[in-house]
Order: structure tokens, then C-alpha cells, then sequence
């Protein structure tokens, strides 16, 4: 190490000093130095300082840990968490230069955490720590029950992981109850019987089922199967508790350009604001110039979101107004326009056999295609839309893709399946649109 932890406090509190005077709203912020053998480790459990034990966390260990090994891929120059305080950690082996830089960027993401709309409405940043905390002791008390057992409750974790993205979209939202979607139907019925409408009944003019399970198409399927899936208490509760996990981690998928953009972009601003001294000041536009460079073949969230708040700021919007209103969705369809796709030369290209085939470019007509393209695969738009349609008289679980013109993988599609006729206690089929045409997949069995 380059430096003394008098250094890091030193440039901490001038750091946090110039957010202030740029308008940035943080919570308080707590550091944690570690090595790299800890970052692997608070990698590979998404940065939580506790969390439940599952064979997928090891997995994810071993192979972080076996590609740094033969220098196949690096390690985050920090992690931070969104909670209040705001907890962050720095790896001990980088320079002064390199953790000034990340302690910068700490403070942009705090601010983001803090005060975009996903995370004030859809997170409890006040109870983050505890709430992984309270979800790894249940989880453990159910492993050390004689009566469970590890393996029991890993069979229901393996199910509950594999659906865990099959959850609300917006998850702040208003969602009706089944009782409050009944309660909707019924008074839409009888209010058409009233006005004399008849064409709300069926063909052979019979009452509708309100008791058809679910009476409208229901896109969470875990909270279905909570719902009314046969299963123990304990196994319900570990489903809530992968659900809730879930939907906390949801925010950050959904504004993974924007955040990583906003973080970069204040670095860059608060560090040539500081006054670094030279030797610093060079290497940290090194490590600048690394971190938002282009990847050919690939897209760098933290290029195109700084690149995309740089123009903003030259256009003398209101970024703050921006960084607390949208998500990666709606910023790029509004700010992604002809001229910076040009100057980011951005294209499309689709693998075609054994070869890469350009698709579209950034011209006159290229540029919108690319936009939508690259709309259609952020956050969770990246992840399929499958809703329950209806349970039938056999108990058997019917299932829906909402079609976005991407199919399913089918051998994926089967494992799923399985994995929530597991949950469900029956089978389960899913109608689905595979290799050009719509199929029907049953699950095996339970």
C-alpha cells in the first residue's frame, strides 16, 4: 500500500465536503477496507455482510476466485450497498490514486440510492442489514431443525431461486388482492346488468366463476404460489424470503447504466474539483478512462450512462430531476438520441451460424432500431414474462409467456417447470412460443 489510513480520512472528508457543495443528498457513509479474498466473498453474496447459505453463493465463489487466479477477470475496485448508513468496501491493495476515485464514485451511488424514485419507494434502505440478517438466521434455524433438515430446505431454495425474477415488475406499485380483483369484476358485472348490457356474459348467458383461480392473468408467480400452493409454513416462509430478496436487488438491475453513469460522472466532476496533486491527478485519469471505456462487442453500462449524463449536463437539463425520476428504461428512450449513438458508434449485430452479422448502425434510420434493441434487453426486460392463466378441475397449473417477440429456451423453459411443479405439488404446462410456433410443456411430475 501507497498510503496510511490518515490518507483515506483526509481525502474522505474533503470528498464528502464537495457532494455538499454540488447538491448531492447521501446518507451517512461507512467504509470497510478489505482484501481480496473478502471481496470474492462479499462478490459472490451480492456485497451482504450475511446471508443465508446456498450451494449457488459457493459456486460463484469458486469460479470468481479460480478466473482472478489465472488473471481471466478482476475484482471490483468497490462494492457498495444500498442501506442507510450507506456501507461501501475498498480494496486494501489498490493505490491512494485509485481509492480516492472509488470513494468518489461511493458517493455518487449513495446519492442515487438515496433519492431515486426505485429505491425510496421499492427499498428499506433503514432496514437493510438487519433484514439479510433476520432472512440467513431463519434459514439457518430451519437447517438445524431435526425435522427439516438441509436438504429439505435446499430442494425449496433451489425452487424458489429459479423463479425469483418471476415477481412484480414494479414492485412499489398498488397490486390488487385476489378479494379486491373479485370484489372489481363482481361490481363490473352488476353494473353492466343494471345499464342492460348483456354482452358481459358468456355465450350461454351464465354468471361468470368468481371463484376461477386467478380470475385475471397473475405475473407473480412466487407470490401465486404463496398464495395458494399446498405448502408447510416454513417452506412459504423461505419463498417470501427469496422473494423479498428479490425484489430489493430489482432497483439496482433496473437502473444499471443510469447508476453506474451518475456514480461516474460525479467521481469525475468531484475529483478535478479537489485539486489532486499531480501524480494522483494522472493516475486517476488513467483508472477514468478505463473504467467508461468502450468494450467492442459489448456495451459498458458505465461508458454509455456517463456519456449520456455529460451531454445532459451540456444541455443544461436537471440532472438531479432525472437521476430521481427515471430508470434505465425510460432514460435511454428519452436521452439516447441520433447524435450520441453516432458518437458512441453503436450497432446491432446478430450471431447467423458461424458468423457475426451487422444488423443495423447508427444512421438516419439505424439509430431508433439500435435504441429499441438495447431498451428491450436492460433490467428486467431481459427476463421473460410468464403469467398464470388458470388452474383447471385436475389441480393441473396453467401457464402463459407474454409474447415480446423473443422465444424461450426450451431445455431452460423445462427446468423451470419443474421447479414450480415442485412448489406447486402438481403438474404444470406452460404455453410457450419455441422455434417459431406455440408449444405446449408439461412438467414430468412433481
Amino acid at each position: 500500500m501507497d498510503y496510511q489510513m490518515t490518507d483515506l480520512e483526509y481525502y474522505n472528508r474533503i470528498i464528502e465536503q464537495a457532494t455538499r457543495e454540488f447538491g448531492l443528498d447521501c446518507y451517512p457513509q461507512d467504509f470497510e477496507i478489505c482484501d481480496y479474498e473478502d471481496m470474492l466473498s462479499y462478490e459472490a453474496y451480492s456485497g451482504m455482510p450475511s446471508r443465508y447459505p446456498h450451494w449457488s453463493f459457493g459456486k460463484a465463489w469458486e469460479r470468481k476466485k479460480t478466473f482472478y487466479r489465472y488473471n481471466l477477470i478482476g475484482l471490483p475496485y468497490e462494492m457498495v450497498i444500498n442501506s442507510n448508513p450507506c456501507l461501501a468496501y475498498l480494496m486494501k491493495e489498490n493505490t491512494l490514486a485509485l481509492q480516492v476515485l472509488t470513494i468518489a464514485h461511493v458517493y455518487g451511488h449513495n446519492d442515487f440510492f438515496k433519492n431515486n424514485r426505485l429505491f425510496k419507494n421499492g427499498t428499506r434502505a433503514d432496514y437493510t442489514v438487519e433484514m439479510f440478517k433476520s432472512h440467513a438466521s431463519r434459514i439457518s434455524d430451519y437447517i438445524a431443525d431435526p425435522s427439516i433438515g438441509y436438504e429439505r430446505v435446499e430442494r425449496i431454495l433451489d425452487a424458489a431461486h429459479a423463479l425469483r425474477f418471476q415477481v412484480y415488475r414494479i414492485s412499489n406499485e398498488k397490486h390488487l388482492s385476489p378479494e379486491e380483483i373479485k370484489e372489481s369484476h363482481m361490481e363490473k358485472y352488476y353494473k353492466a346488468q343494471l345499464n342492460m348490457v348483456s354482452t358481459i356474459k358468456d355465450s350461454q348467458g351464465e354468471q361468470p366463476n368468481w371463484d376461477k383461480i386467478p380470475l385475471e392473468p397473475e405475473e407473480d408467480i412466487l407470490l401465486f404460489l404463496l398464495r395458494y400452493a399446498r405448502l408447510s409454513e416454513w417452506e412459504k416462509d423461505i419463498i417470501s424470503i427469496v422473494r423479498s430478496e428479490a425484489q430489493y436487488f430489482m432497483p439496482q438491475m433496473e437502473t444499471k447504466i443510469m447508476n453506474e453513469g451518475w456514480a461516474s460522472f460525479w467521481h469525475f466532476k468531484i475529483l478535478n474539483h479537489i485539486n489532486l496533486r499531480q501524480p494522483l491527478y494522472l493516475e486517476f485519469i488513467k483508472r477514468h478512462n478505463q473504467v467508461i471505456a468502450s468494450r467492442p462487442g459489448t456495451l459498458n453500462p458505465y461508458h454509455l450512462g456517463f456519456k449520456i449524463f455529460c451531454k445532459l449536463e451540456q444541455e443544461g437539463k436537471q440532472l438531479f430531476d432525472i437521476r430521481e425520476q427515471e430508470r434505465d428504461v425510460s432514460f435511454i428512450r428519452r436521452y439516447l438520441d441520433e447524435e450520441l449513438c453516432q458518437e458512441l458508434n453503436l450497432f446491432e449485430f446478430q450471431k447467423e451460424k458461424q458468423e457475426y452479422v451487422i444488423r443495423e448502425i447508427s444512421d438516419e434510420s439505424g439509430w431508433k432500431k439500435i435504441r429499441d434493441t438495447l431498451i428491450m434487453n436492460v433490467g428486467m426486460n431481459g427476463i421473460p414474462v410468464i403469467k398464470v392463466s388458470e388452474t383447471d378441475a385436475a389441480k393441473i397449473l396453467h401457464l402463459e409467456q407474454e409474447w415480446d417477440g423473443r422465444e424461450l429456451l426450451q431445455d431452460y423453459a423445462h427446468k423451470t417447470i419443474k421447479y414450480i411443479a415442485r412448489l406447486w405439488g402438481n403438474k404444470v404446462r406452460l404455453r410457450a412460443r419455441i422455434n417459431g410456433e406455440y408449444k405446449l410443456l408439461e412438467s414430468d411430475g412433481v
